[in-house]
């Protein structure tokens, strides 16, 4: 990969830090910010739940408005958002309802960035290597969650949790100014095809891809929320279940990376390996529900390593096949991941109250396999839509390593 390629793959990770860190900031410092502001733990649910259903919002109608204004105006906008809403939060924040809206303002902001990484990539990124580079990319929400949670011995403890929102807002105004000092028109080249007819993507296939990557995500990230509190259940100690969570992170990023390496070399195919990879997960779910140490750890690592390692080749996935408008093919991947990510958690512990965590693991597995299905079914859709209308410019696929399966028609 070029230092060009590098450059943009460091630069789309960094905008996907930017936006995924505010929730995560929220997260980690919820104690002395409920305390300040005066309200509870449901309250708090309802902001977290705000930031996620602004960024679904934005990330299914936005992404048609990114391809047609191009990377550097998105880049603008993901700045200004940003830099707003972390202004706000340090500045205004002194209640709960203002809170609120300034995490609907980092919503928005955390879609635009989503968008704008995406869209930068799937334009600037060899198409050879675009698959490590949505592996890298989708790496970096772990080191939000990091960065988020160091903030706490550093910046909160001695300068208080508004000091990480002023940050914050620095940090999207330089975002900011990097779109504005950023060459290039900044129309992008999108809006002279939309003018001829925007070869899009088919929009019920996009549809159910938005299905299937809120039921990955809602099993995902219950497993994510809830691993380590079962493993004590059946009797880890904290930093034992801790210590198995930093490992399975570990794996996670390895097998992010990893699963884009392979995908650059072959021609497609990849939408089976995120189905099989889902399958994957629903298995290890069920052998964690199982309440055995040995049976736990493994099974949890093999959730973490490769149940979870497929969001970087699901969106490289929609992207590759997004034909002309990659930011709105995204899209729909974007809002189905925050939907499902704010959703199954609340969903899983609400189940755990009810069930118990053994058959909700098993919920869980289930909710893993349905996604699975639906990854295949989108496929199909997918694959109907090239033999139908095939894009402007020519597309291999249907896997194979020296050349494609398949390719499709010129037009």
């Amino acid at each position: 990969m070029s230092s060009s390629a590098v450059g943009k793959v460091l630069g789309a990770s960094l905008l996907t830090t930017v936006g995924s860190l505010p929730v995560f900031l929220l997260a980690t410092q919820s104690v002395p910010l409920r305390r300040e502001l005066g309200f509870g733990e449901q309250r708090f649910g309802i902001a977290v739940a705000a930031f996620f259903t602004a960024a679904s919002l934005v990330a299914i109608f936005g992404g048609g408005v990114a391809d047609r204004v191009g990377p550097r105006v998105s880049t603008m906008i993901a700045g200004a958002l940003s830099g707003l809403g972390g202004v706000g939060v340090a500045l205004l924040a002194h209640g709960w309802l203002t809170l609120v809206i300034c995490m609907v303002v980092l919503g928005s902001a955390n879609a635009a960035h989503q968008l704008t990484a995406n869209l930068a990539m799937s334009r600037s990124i060899p198409a050879h290597r675009r698959g490590i580079g949505f592996g890298v990319k989708q790496s970096a929400v772990p080191v939000a969650i990091v960065l988020a949670g160091l903030a706490v011995p550093t910046m909160t403890t001695h300068l208080g949790w508004r000091s990480t929102f002023w940050l914050l807002g620095g940090v999207g105004t330089v975002v900011l100014l990097a779109g504005l000092l950023a060459p290039g028109p900044t129309r992008s080249t999108a809006a002279s095809a939309r003018r001829a007819g925007l070869d899009a993507p088919p929009v019920k296939a996009l549809l159910v891809v938005t299905a299937a990557i809120a039921l990955g995500s809602a099993a995902a990230n219950s497993m994510g929320s809830f691993i380590a509190s079962w493993g004590f259940e059946i009797g880890l100690t904290p930093s034992q279940a801790g210590g198995l969570m930093a490992a399975g992170s570990a794996l996670n990023v390895i097998g992010r990376l990893l699963t884009g390496h392979l995908a650059d070399r072959r021609h497609g195919r990849n939408l089976p390996v995120v189905a099989a990879q889902m399958a994957v997960g629903g298995v290890a779910l069920l052998a964690v529900s199982l309440p055995g140490v040995a049976s736990y750890v493994l099974a949890s690592l093999v959730a973490f390593a490769i149940g979870w390692s497929w969001p970087g080749l699901f969106l490289f996935a929609v992207v590759r096949i997004g034909r002309e408008a990659p930011a709105k093919a995204s899209g729909y991947v974007q809002a189905g991941a925050f939907f499902g990510g704010a959703t199954g958690p609340l969903l899983f512990g609400v189940a755990v109250d009810a069930f118990g965590y053994e058959t909700s693991w098993r919920i869980a597995a289930v909710v893993f396999f349905m996604a699975a299905t639906l990854v295949l079914l989108s496929r199909r859709m997918f694959l109907t839509d090239l033999a139908a209308r095939p894009p402007r410019v020519q597309l291999g696929y249907g896997g194979g390593r020296s050349r494609p399966r398949w390719t499709t028609e010129d037009r």
